[in-house]
């Protein structure tokens, strides 16, 4: 089997007419709360969820569900920490 190259990202990219381009990491992360601002008051906290790892650290996965429940205003959050 051969291996392929992986081709990591080194800054974000944004959608734009169709396409990603190149965008500083302010502008991304305002689209993002933009975004998630907009699909918050356009349907509801309640149709936020969010899927945190059990491989992540507690530290994470504390804040994981801290941001779900304090600033998105959901309690839709879970783990694979079952299996």
């Amino acid at each position: 089997m051969r291996k392929r190259n992986a081709v990591r990202l080194t800054e974000p990219l944004v959608r734009e007419n169709g396409g990603l381009r190149p965008a500083s990491w302010d502008e991304a992360l305002d689209r993002v709360a933009t975004g998630l601002r907009s699909a918050i008051a356009k349907r509801g906290p309640h149709t936020f969820g969010l899927f945190s790892c059990s491989k992540a650290t507690n530290e994470v996965n504390y804040l994981a569900q801290k941001f779900t429940r304090a600033v998105i205003g959901s309690n839709n959050i879970d783990s694979c920490n079952r299996t």
